[in-house]
């Protein structure tokens, strides 16, 4: 199985499980606004805490979450250590040329650092205790007052729920012909740049196929069933909103002011 762990859902009964989407899709909005916003070392340590306690909730191994970090990592180091050398300011450490590393240098590759790995985690927290449906029905719900202004809200928590379902199975699809190209004796991953972009095309090819067809299928499916664009759906299942999930919003909307003011 990929180990990008965007879309995938694991049943539970944990508290995070059983909050409304609706809640919990605010309460994710308003730590990420947090995550963002604050520069302070010790805000920051406050967030990390907050979040590991988050991911305890949820009944689901912190390893896990750290799985779903593993594959953006090369991402993160990149984008630290570009803060980290060309960004001056305070006590100097060392320089060369244009490299430099600073104090302010450091505490930027940190804030960076920071922010990239709480979003994952939390956005993670989010997916895996959701089901994909119910993240795109509660964002549907949350975005319906703007259909004042016309715009397409039923559209687009059509799309958003098709995504959700759709990427897991391209992961798992990429996976399976990886693996299938590796028994074929394909060297993947190996040699210089140019040679491993190279290596990608056996695979890049079968999915880019197999996408097309997933396509096909699913608007053959859906014009099967009658779907027409602009026709507001009904639901089979209705949110809701219980008292623990008013104190679970209330709660994250206090803890966010508190960082943000202090």
């Amino acid at each position: 199985m990929n180990k990008l762990l965007l879309g995938r859902y694991i049943p539970g009964t944990s508290w995070i499980h059983d909050i409304d989407p609706r809640a919990k899709l605010a309460s994710g909005v308003s730590l990420i606004v947090a995550i963002l916003s604050v520069g302070h070392v010790y805000t920051t340590a406050v967030l990390w805490i907050m979040t590991y306690l988050i991911m305890r909730l949820t009944g689901i191994r912190v390893r896990t979450y750290i799985r779903g970090v593993k594959p953006l990592i090369w991402i993160i180091v990149f984008t630290v250590v570009l803060q980290i050398f060309f960004t001056a300011g305070g006590t100097i450490y060392w320089a060369w040329g244009p490299l430099t590393v600073s104090q302010f240098g450091l505490q930027q590759g940190y804030l960076v650092f920071t922010r990239f790995v709480l979003v994952i985690l939390l956005s993670t927290v989010i997916t895996l205790t959701t089901r994909p449906t119910d993240l795109s029905d509660a964002l549907y719900d949350l975005l319906r007052p703007l259909r004042l202004l016309r715009l397409p809200i039923d559209e687009f928590a059509f799309m958003l729920s098709i995504s959700l379902r759709l990427i897991p199975d391209l992961l798992d699809e990429a996976q399976r012909i990886l693996d299938a190209q590796r028994l074929r004796g394909a060297d993947i991953g190996e040699g210089s740049l140019l040679r491993q972009m190279r290596s990608l095309i056996p695979v890049v090819l079968p999915l880019f196929q197999s996408s097309l067809n997933r396509a096909d299928r699913l608007a053959y499916a859906l014009e099967v069933r009658g779907f027409r664009q602009g026709i507001r759906r009904s639901r089979f299942r209705r949110f809701r909103w219980q008292w623990k999930d008013t104190i679970t919003l209330s709660l994250v909307v206090l803890f966010t002011l508190g960082l943000l003011l202090w």
